[in-house]
Protein backbone atom coordinates (compact mmCIF):
# COMPACT_ATOMS: atom_id res chain seq x y z
CA UNK A 1 0.00 0.00 0.00
CA UNK A 2 1.36 3.32 -0.99
CA UNK A 3 1.77 5.81 2.07
CA UNK A 4 -0.73 8.04 1.74
CA UNK A 5 0.49 12.06 1.05
CA UNK A 6 0.73 14.91 3.43
CA UNK A 7 -2.70 16.61 4.10
CA UNK A 8 -1.35 20.60 3.98
CA UNK A 9 -4.27 23.28 4.51
CA UNK A 10 -4.80 25.62 2.13
CA UNK A 11 -6.34 28.89 2.86
CA UNK A 12 -8.88 30.69 0.53
CA UNK A 13 -7.28 33.91 -1.05
CA UNK A 14 -7.38 36.70 1.03
CA UNK A 15 -8.06 40.33 -0.15
CA UNK A 16 -6.46 42.84 2.36
CA UNK A 17 -4.39 45.30 4.20
CA UNK A 18 -0.63 44.79 4.36
CA UNK A 19 -0.39 44.58 8.23
CA UNK A 20 -2.89 41.62 8.04
CA UNK A 21 -1.42 40.13 5.45
CA UNK A 22 1.69 40.19 7.50
CA UNK A 23 0.13 39.09 10.53
CA UNK A 24 -1.50 36.10 8.73
CA UNK A 25 2.18 34.91 7.90
CA UNK A 26 3.95 35.33 10.80
CA UNK A 27 1.00 33.90 12.66
CA UNK A 28 1.19 30.57 10.87
CA UNK A 29 4.73 30.25 11.17
CA UNK A 30 4.97 30.60 14.82
CA UNK A 31 1.90 27.89 15.20
CA UNK A 32 3.81 25.72 12.77
CA UNK A 33 7.11 25.88 14.29
CA UNK A 34 5.23 24.93 17.50
CA UNK A 35 3.61 21.67 16.28
CA UNK A 36 0.23 23.28 16.59
CA UNK A 37 -0.54 23.50 12.99
CA UNK A 38 0.37 21.64 9.38
CA UNK A 39 2.33 22.87 6.69
CA UNK A 40 0.12 25.76 4.61
CA UNK A 41 -0.31 27.59 1.32
CA UNK A 42 -2.33 30.67 1.13
CA UNK A 43 -2.50 33.44 -1.72
CA UNK A 44 -3.51 37.00 -1.09
CA UNK A 45 -3.83 39.92 -2.69
CA UNK A 46 -3.98 43.65 -1.30
CA UNK A 47 -6.23 46.01 -0.92
CA UNK A 48 -4.55 49.19 -1.63
CA UNK A 49 -1.30 50.19 -2.61
CA UNK A 50 1.35 49.30 0.04
CA UNK A 51 5.15 48.89 0.24
CA UNK A 52 6.48 46.18 2.32
CA UNK A 53 10.01 46.95 3.81
CA UNK A 54 12.36 43.81 4.26
CA UNK A 55 12.74 42.82 8.19
CA UNK A 56 16.31 44.25 8.25
CA UNK A 57 15.63 47.31 5.32
CA UNK A 58 16.52 50.42 7.56
CA UNK A 59 17.50 52.78 4.35
CA UNK A 60 14.52 53.96 2.58
CA UNK A 61 13.58 57.22 0.99
CA UNK A 62 11.70 59.04 3.99
CA UNK A 63 8.81 60.42 1.06
CA UNK A 64 7.71 56.82 1.29
CA UNK A 65 6.12 57.63 4.35
CA UNK A 66 3.31 59.79 4.07
CA UNK A 67 2.73 58.80 0.01
CA UNK A 68 -0.49 59.36 -1.51
CA UNK A 69 -1.55 57.98 -4.83
CA UNK A 70 -4.91 58.65 -6.95
CA UNK A 71 -6.28 60.26 -3.30
CA UNK A 72 -5.53 57.29 -1.26
CA UNK A 73 -2.31 56.39 0.89
CA UNK A 74 -0.18 54.39 0.17
CA UNK A 75 0.73 52.18 3.12
CA UNK A 76 4.20 51.06 4.62
CA UNK A 77 4.53 48.35 6.84
CA UNK A 78 7.80 45.50 7.23
CA UNK A 79 7.87 42.28 6.54
CA UNK A 80 8.82 39.23 9.03
CA UNK A 81 11.16 38.16 6.17
CA UNK A 82 14.44 40.24 4.79
CA UNK A 83 14.85 41.17 1.44
CA UNK A 84 14.13 44.88 -0.17
CA UNK A 85 11.47 47.08 -0.43
CA UNK A 86 8.37 45.51 -2.98
CA UNK A 87 5.12 47.90 -4.18
CA UNK A 88 2.29 45.66 -3.78
CA UNK A 89 -1.21 46.64 -5.81
CA UNK A 90 -1.45 44.57 -9.66
CA UNK A 91 0.52 41.73 -7.66
CA UNK A 92 -0.39 38.36 -6.40
CA UNK A 93 1.52 36.97 -3.33
CA UNK A 94 1.90 33.27 -2.28
CA UNK A 95 2.66 32.16 1.06
CA UNK A 96 4.23 28.79 2.05
CA UNK A 97 4.50 27.39 5.61
CA UNK A 98 6.69 24.19 6.42
CA UNK A 99 9.28 22.38 7.69
CA UNK A 100 11.72 19.89 7.62
CA UNK A 101 13.22 20.65 3.94
CA UNK A 102 16.75 19.77 3.92
CA UNK A 103 19.66 21.75 2.31
CA UNK A 104 21.52 24.75 2.20
CA UNK A 105 18.90 28.30 2.46
CA UNK A 106 19.74 28.82 -1.31
CA UNK A 107 18.11 25.23 -2.44
CA UNK A 108 15.34 25.12 0.22
CA UNK A 109 14.12 28.75 -1.99
CA UNK A 110 14.33 26.85 -5.18
CA UNK A 111 12.35 24.05 -3.90
CA UNK A 112 9.86 26.01 -2.14
CA UNK A 113 9.57 27.94 -6.06
CA UNK A 114 9.56 24.57 -7.84
CA UNK A 115 5.68 24.66 -8.08
CA UNK A 116 5.86 28.36 -9.53
CA UNK A 117 8.24 27.46 -11.79
CA UNK A 118 5.77 23.86 -13.34
CA UNK A 119 2.46 26.21 -12.71
CA UNK A 120 3.66 29.57 -14.67
CA UNK A 121 5.29 27.11 -17.25
CA UNK A 122 1.65 25.33 -17.79
CA UNK A 123 0.33 28.86 -18.15
CA UNK A 124 2.85 29.60 -20.78
CA UNK A 125 5.42 31.60 -18.95
CA UNK A 126 8.30 29.95 -18.57
CA UNK A 127 10.83 31.06 -15.89
CA UNK A 128 14.38 30.43 -14.73
CA UNK A 129 16.75 31.58 -11.50
CA UNK A 130 17.75 35.15 -11.57
CA UNK A 131 21.60 35.13 -11.30
CA UNK A 132 22.81 38.89 -9.79
CA UNK A 133 25.01 38.66 -6.76
CA UNK A 134 23.22 39.19 -3.75
CA UNK A 135 25.54 42.05 -2.55
CA UNK A 136 24.19 44.20 -5.62
CA UNK A 137 21.12 43.41 -4.46
CA UNK A 138 21.64 44.81 -1.25
CA UNK A 139 22.54 48.29 -2.53
CA UNK A 140 19.19 48.38 -3.98
CA UNK A 141 15.66 49.86 -2.38
CA UNK A 142 13.54 47.93 -4.94
CA UNK A 143 13.64 44.26 -4.60
CA UNK A 144 12.72 44.03 -8.08
CA UNK A 145 15.74 46.15 -9.78
CA UNK A 146 17.56 42.56 -8.92
CA UNK A 147 17.14 39.04 -9.49
CA UNK A 148 19.12 36.74 -7.63
CA UNK A 149 18.88 32.89 -7.39
CA UNK A 150 16.07 33.19 -4.82
CA UNK A 151 13.97 35.07 -7.95
CA UNK A 152 12.31 33.81 -10.57
CA UNK A 153 12.74 35.60 -14.55
CA UNK A 154 11.31 35.32 -17.90
CA UNK A 155 13.51 33.87 -21.04
CA UNK A 156 13.89 37.50 -21.41
CA UNK A 157 15.35 38.15 -18.06
CA UNK A 158 12.58 40.35 -16.77
CA UNK A 159 12.08 39.61 -12.77
CA UNK A 160 8.42 38.32 -12.32
CA UNK A 161 8.26 36.38 -9.19
CA UNK A 162 10.50 37.78 -6.03
CA UNK A 163 10.28 35.78 -2.90
CA UNK A 164 12.20 36.06 0.64
CA UNK A 165 12.43 33.84 3.61
CA UNK A 166 12.38 33.51 6.74
CA UNK A 167 13.57 30.19 9.44
CA UNK A 168 12.87 29.95 12.94
CA UNK A 169 14.10 26.64 14.01
CA UNK A 170 12.86 24.02 11.28
CA UNK A 171 10.31 25.87 10.02
CA UNK A 172 10.24 28.18 7.01
CA UNK A 173 8.13 30.83 5.73
CA UNK A 174 8.55 31.82 2.30
CA UNK A 175 6.18 34.17 0.25
CA UNK A 176 7.02 36.13 -2.77
CA UNK A 177 5.20 38.91 -5.17
CA UNK A 178 3.96 38.07 -8.53
CA UNK A 179 3.68 41.22 -10.74
CA UNK A 180 0.77 40.30 -12.59
CA UNK A 181 -0.26 44.34 -13.96
CA UNK A 182 1.92 46.88 -11.91
CA UNK A 183 0.70 49.85 -11.59
CA UNK A 184 3.80 51.58 -13.48
CA UNK A 185 3.14 55.57 -12.90
CA UNK A 186 3.48 54.48 -8.80
CA UNK A 187 6.42 51.97 -9.26
CA UNK A 188 8.38 54.87 -11.08
CA UNK A 189 7.40 57.37 -8.61
CA UNK A 190 8.60 55.34 -6.01
CA UNK A 191 11.77 53.78 -6.95
CA UNK A 192 12.13 56.32 -10.05
CA UNK A 193 12.29 54.05 -12.48
CA UNK A 194 9.28 51.74 -14.29
CA UNK A 195 9.16 48.25 -13.77
CA UNK A 196 10.39 45.40 -16.18
CA UNK A 197 7.61 44.61 -19.10
CA UNK A 198 6.14 40.77 -18.72
CA UNK A 199 3.93 39.58 -21.32
CA UNK A 200 1.66 37.19 -19.44
CA UNK A 201 0.86 34.31 -21.53
CA UNK A 202 -1.83 34.54 -24.27
CA UNK A 203 -4.46 32.21 -22.63
CA UNK A 204 -5.00 34.08 -19.75
CA UNK A 205 -6.12 36.96 -21.92
CA UNK A 206 -9.08 34.43 -23.09
CA UNK A 207 -9.82 34.32 -19.21
CA UNK A 208 -8.85 37.94 -18.16
CA UNK A 209 -9.81 39.97 -21.48
CA UNK A 210 -6.71 42.81 -20.99
CA UNK A 211 -7.39 42.35 -16.76
CA UNK A 212 -4.78 40.66 -15.55
CA UNK A 213 -5.42 41.58 -11.85
CA UNK A 214 -9.56 40.43 -11.88
CA UNK A 215 -10.68 37.31 -9.77
CA UNK A 216 -11.36 35.31 -13.15
CA UNK A 217 -7.37 35.58 -14.03
CA UNK A 218 -6.41 35.40 -10.60
CA UNK A 219 -8.84 31.94 -9.88
CA UNK A 220 -7.16 30.80 -13.33
CA UNK A 221 -3.73 31.40 -11.70
CA UNK A 222 -4.48 30.29 -8.35
CA UNK A 223 -6.14 26.86 -9.57
CA UNK A 224 -2.57 25.82 -11.54
CA UNK A 225 -0.38 26.91 -8.89
CA UNK A 226 -2.27 24.75 -6.64
CA UNK A 227 -2.19 21.90 -9.30
CA UNK A 228 1.46 22.70 -9.29
CA UNK A 229 2.25 22.53 -5.87
CA UNK A 230 0.40 19.20 -5.31
CA UNK A 231 2.43 17.32 -8.07
CA UNK A 232 5.97 19.01 -6.53
CA UNK A 233 5.26 18.11 -3.00
CA UNK A 234 3.14 15.03 -3.39
CA UNK A 235 0.62 16.38 -1.10
CA UNK A 236 -3.04 17.07 -0.67
CA UNK A 237 -4.84 20.03 0.60
CA UNK A 238 -7.55 20.61 2.98
CA UNK A 239 -9.33 23.58 1.86
CA UNK A 240 -10.02 25.44 5.48
CA UNK A 241 -10.65 29.10 6.03
CA UNK A 242 -9.74 30.87 9.27
CA UNK A 243 -11.66 30.81 12.25
CA UNK A 244 -12.54 33.30 14.26
CA UNK A 245 -10.57 32.23 17.75
CA UNK A 246 -7.48 32.28 14.81
CA UNK A 247 -8.35 36.13 13.81
CA UNK A 248 -8.54 36.99 17.55
CA UNK A 249 -4.88 35.58 17.74
CA UNK A 250 -4.15 37.24 14.84
CA UNK A 251 -5.18 40.61 15.38
CA UNK A 252 -2.64 39.97 18.82
CA UNK A 253 0.30 39.07 15.73
CA UNK A 254 -0.50 42.54 14.06
CA UNK A 255 -0.68 44.72 17.03
CA UNK A 256 2.47 43.17 17.95
CA UNK A 257 4.03 43.70 14.53
CA UNK A 258 3.10 47.24 13.87
CA UNK A 259 4.60 48.42 17.27
CA UNK A 260 8.15 46.85 16.76
CA UNK A 261 7.39 48.49 13.23
CA UNK A 262 6.95 51.86 14.83
CA UNK A 263 9.86 51.06 17.64
CA UNK A 264 12.38 50.57 14.50
CA UNK A 265 11.43 53.63 12.75
CA UNK A 266 11.57 56.00 15.99
CA UNK A 267 14.83 54.43 16.98
CA UNK A 268 18.01 56.76 16.54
Amino acid sequence: MEPKPTIWRLIPRLHGPGWVQMGVDEWLLDRHRQGNHPPALRFYTWSHPTISLGYHQRRYPQFWHGLQWQGQPVSLVRRPTGGRGVLHGGDLTYAIVTSGIPGTRSQVYRRLCEFLSLGWRRLGLPLRFGDRDRSEYARRSSCFATATGADLVTSEGAKFIGSAQLRRGKAVLQHGSMQLSPPRELFDRVFGVSPESVSLPAGLAGVAGEDFNSDAAIDAIVSTLIDAARECYDIEFELRPLSDEEWQEIDGKIEVLKSRFLEVRLSP
